[in-house]
């Protein structure tokens, strides 16, 4: 912020006066009416001892008396009589303007009551800057108890008087809130006179400030003091898409931006025919899609019998002259005329055409990638010996271990031949035992004896020896 009173760093760039608002020149103020007959220095022959002072550094203003022996001017700090005490703030303007300042808010000059009493010294600054440094502990303390009694209600911002004996709670509320319980608790908390005062949406953000959708400061807190209403019919004359999201500001509500170019906007309407929704001509009936109030152009789509045909862009000089012919019962042979609108398309704004080659290109095949540890197909070796034997496949439906040919139980056509020797209920399974009455395999050597089990001493291995 580059004001007058600024201060500059040393690389030159403006570090700002951290007045927020109150600059000589006026051009980071909130709020902010500039006194320009001040700044003349010019003697005014019509003197007006009424002043506007500013409160919360644009927050709030009133008008108040400004008597001779005060002599203050625009930019002093005073003090100023209250309801209850007196309060501190600075005057924003002085002279005539203050006059016209008080028409434009429909305030008479008899309904003034207070007045100023003298410029605020060192101590009275003192005790401001306190009264600003409690203000954000007190909010965050005045909406936990309104939430804890249970109110639907929103308190948006505190304000305490330059003597800190009273304090103002600005709230927001969708109906009539008994807050009586409230303002007690409030009072024993903070121990000062309490006024609840509520606010619309659009005040309570011009109190608290913002930044907008485009990237300035809101007008509400900056400049815009009145406020008008705004409907959705100013979206439509502009040709807005109606989403309620992006024309809603920062206080819920219609953006107030919709009206500065609303009369423009129903100014540059007159010059294209109202109520026309459809043309007629022998290809068939054109209906209006869309108007461009700014080329002047007026789109129409053409149905016919096959369907909706292309959509033409027609000067509004052209529908003029269709719409008279249609009067008067006449219908033209096709809305081109000497007025058609043709867009002009740059090369670069061209699009790209692609050729087919489906066919021309066949791109080479990729193998897949398989996990690691993986073999692929047709290449597994030889199975690992099973716990049932060898050479043994498994059935694929069952999931079970099938024998071979030459393996076979009862039902298979190989039978295996059984020993003379073998007793009978042996169930033809081949034997072979030795002298000593063990069992030994044709194929396999002979295992280790158990010691304990072949001890000669053993009188049961004797008697099972005997009876073999």
């Amino acid at each position: 912020m580059g004001c007058t009173t600024c201060s500059v760093s040393a690389s030159g760039t403006p570090t700002g006066c951290g007045d927020k608002g109150h600059c000589s020149s006026g051009s980071c103020n909130k709020m902010n009416t500039f006194d320009w007959i001040n700044t003349l220095d010019l003697a005014d022959p019509t003197e007006f001892n009424v002043v506007e002072v500013s409160f919360k550094k644009g927050a709030r203003k009133g008008f108040y008396t400004n008597p001779p022996h005060a002599d203050c001017i625009t930019g002093d700090m005073v003090v100023v009589e209250a309801e209850s005490g007196y309060d501190v703030g600075r005057i924003s303007l002085s002279g005539d303007l203050v006059r016209a300042q008080m028409k434009k808010k429909n305030f008479k000059q008899e309904k003034l009551i207070y007045s100023v009493i003298r410029q605020a010294n060192h101590r009275d600054l003192e005790k401001l800057e306190e009264a600003r440094a409690v203000e954000h502990k007190a909010l965050v303390k005045a909406r936990v108890i309104a939430r804890n009694l249970g109110l639907d209600m929103k308190i948006g911002d505190v304000e305490y008087q330059g003597d800190k004996r009273k304090a103002t709670y600005y709230y927001t509320a969708e109906g009539r809130v008994d807050f009586r319980e409230l303002v007690r608790v409030y009072a024993k908390e903070f121990r000062v006179k309490i006024e609840m005062r509520q606010i619309g949406s659009r005040q309570e953000s011009a109190r608290i400030g913002g930044i907008g959708a485009c990237g300035r400061e809101l007008c509400c807190s900056t400049w815009l003091s009145n406020f008008k209403s705004v409907n959705t019919m100013a979206a439509r004359y502009q040709n807005i898409a109606i989403n309620q999201t992006k024309l809603s500001g920062q206080c819920g509500r219609l953006k107030c931006c919709l009206n500065y170019e609303l009369d423009m906007y129903m100014e540059a309407l007159n010059s294209f025919p109202r109520n026309l929704e459809m043309l007629k001509t022998k290809d068939g009936k054109a209906y209006l899609v869309k108007t461009d109030i700014f080329k002047g152009l007026m789109y129409f789509a053409i149905r016919t019998e096959r369907g909706r045909g292309p959509i033409i862009a027609i000067d509004k000089k052209r529908v003029w002259e269709v719409k008279e012919m249609n009067d008067k019962g006449e219908f033209p042979t096709t809305l081109v005329g000497s007025y058609i609108a043709e867009p002009t398309i740059k090369e670069e704004d061209k699009e790209i055409e692609f050729a087919d080659v489906t066919g021309e290109i066949e791109l080479p095949s990729v193998k897949r990638r398989r996990g690691k540890g993986r073999k692929p197909k047709g290449k597994r070796g030889p199975r690992p010996n099973n716990k049932r034997g060898n050479n043994r496949d498994r059935d694929p439906k069952k999931g079970k271990a099938s024998k071979g040919p030459k393996q076979q139980g009862k039902s298979g056509q190989a039978k295996k031949k059984t020993d003379g020797n073998a007793p009978k209920g042996s169930g033809g399974k081949q034997t072979n035992r030795g002298p000593e009455g063990n069992k030994k395999s044709a194929n396999k050597p002979q295992k280790k004896s158990n010691n304990k089990r072949r001890n000669p001493n053993n009188k049961n291995q004797q008697n099972r020896n005997n009876k073999d």
